[in-house]
């Protein structure tokens, strides 16, 4: 079962973009300074897009941010 309800009313396509994000990571409390890093720099690029473009591009993120590893970047 999703963390979110609003799940439930994507389509089959957006579902399989949204469901791990909703069911692993919004709505939960962050305690690892890296994972608190990935989510400010997903959230500061969100700025004017849709969420499900940053879902897209994530993995493209984590491998300029080196896995969102702070004292890489």
């Amino acid at each position: 079962m999703s963390y979110c309800s609003a799940i439930e009313y994507m389509s089959e396509e957006k579902k399989a973009i949204h469901k791990t994000y909703h069911d692993q990571y919004y709505g939960f409390p962050i305690h690892d300074d890296n994972e608190l890093f990935c989510r400010l720099v997903l959230e500061i690029n969100q700025a004017g897009l849709s969420w499900e473009t940053i879902l897209k591009k994530e993995a493209g993120f984590r491998k300029a941010y080196s896995n969102f590893n702070i004292k890489k970047v």
